[in-house]
């Protein structure tokens, strides 16, 4: 059986708890080591500008179907044609290079479509104008020497197919 009183005004835990455990250190002091500094941002907060009134609606942009439905099937049948083209030339046996083509055509442009949605999602044009062109120029020049460099390596060497076999047996 406990030793002490148990009362309604104190919470159960604190009145289970030992003696020498309940102290009358005010509870700001009796923090986690990591929480006893200031909290601080890594980075500040973007700039932040309201257009208009409270009483102003918000500004709907104009409809355009090549942002709409179109380009989310074209990333589906993009993102939806990868996984058949990675697995036929392990599957067959055979090693085509116009199929290793067409992969890594497929490879560029779907990573180009995910960056370029993570750019678009996390700079917006209103807040970063600068920093948004910055990383899309840089997306494209990335996207442009990726295209060079596969197309180097499928010319010049054994093809992404060939390597992937390579390194899978190696």
């Amino acid at each position: 059986m406990l030793s002490t009183s148990i009362t309604r005004s104190t919470p159960l835990a604190q009145q289970l708890r030992p003696s020498f455990m309940r102290s009358a250190v005010p509870k700001s002091a009796r923090i986690a080591a990591f929480h006893a500094t200031q909290r601080q941002q890594i980075l500040p907060p973007l700039p932040q500008k309201i257009a208009g009134t409270l009483n102003e609606p918000t500004l709907v942009p104009d409809p355009a179907p090549a942002h709409g439905s179109y380009h989310w099937s074209f990333e589906r049948i993009v993102a939806g044609g990868i996984l058949p083209l990675t697995m036929a030339p392990f599957a067959a046996g055979s090693l085509n290079p116009v199929m290793d083509s067409v992969l890594c055509a497929l490879l560029v442009v779907h990573s180009h479509i995910g960056f370029e949605s993570c750019i678009i999602d996390y700079f917006p044009k209103q807040r970063v104008p600068v920093v948004r062109n910055v990383a899309m120029w840089a997306l494209r020049i990335g996207t442009v020497t990726l295209g060079l460099a596969l197309y180097s390596f499928e010319t010049n060497d054994v093809g992404i197919t060939e390597a992937v076999t390579r390194l899978w047996h190696a």
